[in-house]
């Protein structure tokens, strides 16, 4: 099993740095690749931030499928064991993601009821979840990721001690998430107060009025004129010029505007997670909304169940597949990956995809712009195996309620 408590520097990381690195040190590209990967190689998602419900639709998961999906922050590989799969291989290059995945596993086989799973990880400020973790999940863990969880940070507490207070605050994208948040009170804003609106009408009038002209500042237009600007947001080079694509004037000002303007605005607060997490930086009450999928009640004797049926792999998706026999595998769930890949990679891995596909397989991913990235890159030879469900794909882009996406993608292996 990989060693997640000491492979977690990015120039140790050859894994991540195989797939992100195609441009010369010393080239801007080669630079900006290079500052990327240092911000990447710590903890970048706590929650993952693709739509687990519009995930399940497109794959139309049922009993026994086998999957293979990317980690991230690990809520969507729980939600779907929901749907008893026959089992579910987790691959990631950031090892922080790997120790995460595990750590949530552990936790809906060892915590002691489904409140105990909540306290641990859909609330704020509960001091006894390190105590929780040293009586129940820590004995049901591997001696690495006991070691990740175990060391201690700059600060003197040991890293499990965050979820004491809030770890979607942390990583990466909390603290980007957090940097936008100071960015608007400094112009006046305070995105919290859109948590307190009463209905859709309410939550387009906070945008319009608050929210929207925050993109036309001068100093946010030049912000986001810069690639590193949006790197918090776990977006590599590659992606940032597909964002520019989309948009005129060297800014993606618009291309963001119009993204938070629909996780804002076309799905009421209470139903939205996402949501929460952007303009609150935590889940709501109960009170207030609806938790992650995960974590709700109806889900979670299935989910503790199954939790065996899951292996977390630090490793890339086409090393995984390219041990895996001749379709073994059902459904695939690719998040963004293939926005950072070149046509080399692209290719390489659709080789495998295609090679292990069971009849009737599903692929499934997302795209910073609108259009699949596989038009014009993928060899036709692999492409004319596929169907490409494109309406279907553009009808759940539209509810999936993490609203970052410009385009999500179903292709269905052809008999």
């Amino acid at each position: 099993m990989t060693d997640v408590a000491r492979d977690t520097g990015f120039h140790k990381n050859r894994k991540l740095k195989d797939a992100l690195l195609q441009h010369k040190p010393l080239s801007r590209d080669g630079l900006s690749e290079r500052l990327f990967g240092m911000l990447f190689s710590g903890l970048v998602y706590a929650q993952i931030w693709e739509d687990p419900e519009v995930d399940m639709e497109a794959m139309e998961l049922k009993p026994g499928h086998s999957i293979v999906t990317i980690g991230s922050g690990g809520c969507n590989m729980l939600t779907y064991l929901s749907r008893d799969p026959k089992s579910i291989d987790v691959v990631d290059l950031n090892p922080h993601h790997v120790a995460l995945n595990r750590l949530k596993l552990a936790a809906f086989r060892s915590l002691p009821d489904h409140a105990a799973v909540v306290r641990q990880f859909g609330m704020e400020n509960i001091k006894g979840n390190s105590r929780n973790y040293d009586r129940f999940i820590s004995p049901a863990l591997d001696t690495s990721t006991q070691a990740y969880w175990s060391k201690r940070t700059l600060s003197g507490r040991r890293r499990i001690a965050v979820f004491n207070r809030n770890i979607y605050r942390t990583g990466l994208l909390g603290r980007f998430i957090t940097a936008g948040h100071l960015l608007a009170r400094l112009h006046g804003v305070k995105l919290t107060e859109i948590t307190q609106t009463r209905s859709l009408r309410e939550q387009r009038q906070f945008f319009d009025e608050r929210i929207a002209p925050l993109f036309e500042k001068p100093l946010i237009r030049w912000m986001t004129s810069r690639k590193s600007s949006l790197f918090g947001l776990g977006i590599p080079p590659q992606q940032y010029d597909e964002l520019a694509s989309l948009s005129e004037g060297g800014t993606i000002a618009p291309v963001l505007r119009h993204r938070l303007e629909k996780l804002a605005c076309h799905f009421p607060i209470r139903e939205n997670y996402f949501a929460w997490q952007a303009f609150a930086r935590r889940y709501p009450k109960p009170h207030e909304g609806a938790l992650p999928a995960y974590l709700k009640a109806e889900y979670y004797p299935a989910i503790r169940r199954n939790a065996e049926r899951v292996t977390v792999h630090h490793a890339n998706f086409t090393e995984l597949l390219s041990g895996k026999p001749a379709a073994s595998v059902d459904r695939y769930v690719l998040l963004d990956a293939q926005d950072w890949m070149n046509d080399s990679q692209l290719n390489a891995l659709w080789a495998e995809i295609t090679r292990t596909a069971a009849p009737g397989a599903r692929v499934i991913f997302r795209t910073a712009a609108e259009k699949s990235v596989l038009d014009g890159r993928l060899s036709p030879a692999l492409l004319d195996q596929w169907t490409y469900h494109a309406a279907r794909s553009a009808d759940l882009n539209k509810q999936d309620r993490s609203a970052i996406y410009g385009g999500f993608h179903i292709y269905e292996k052809r008999a």
